[in-house]
């Protein structure tokens, strides 16, 4: 069974993200996933690249403590953030993605879109979604 964090290290969420995934991966024995993505990955791009790799490790130790089975992935593909955290659970046959969300305004959600829900409807398995 595997379990997919999008994860954004740095952010409030971040750490609370990675416990509820320890614990639910120790509940049903799965595989841990944890998932960056970046929109686009120029050469210029390479400072924020390297810390988002970073970051990803220093979250797979989490993980790597406990003894329960984790992997990384920076996914740089150009495409919507939701469309790539779908196609990746889609290919990884996820058994379900842990997302963080925030609060925003509806005009906020109108002029930027909503990344959570455009996941939580097109998504191959359960979200859970942590505030």
């Amino acid at each position: 069974m595997k379990l997919i964090v999008g994860y954004k290290s740095g952010t409030t969420q971040a750490e609370n993200l990675l416990e509820l995934a320890l614990k639910r991966a120790q509940l049903f024995n799965a595989t841990v996933s944890i998932v960056t993505i970046m929109a686009e990955g120029m050469e210029k791009d390479q400072e924020r690249i390297t810390k988002a790799e970073a970051g990803l490790e220093m979250a797979k130790t989490h993980f790597d403590r406990k003894k329960i089975a984790c992997e990384t992935h920076l996914l740089i593909r150009g495409i919507d953030p939701a469309d790539d955290l779908v196609n990746f659970a889609k290919e990884t046959q996820a058994y379900e993605i842990i997302i963080g969300v925030k609060n925003r305004t509806r005009v906020g959600k109108l002029l930027l879109g909503s990344t959570a829900q455009a996941l939580i409807l097109n998504a191959p398995c359960p979200v859970v979604s942590m505030k």
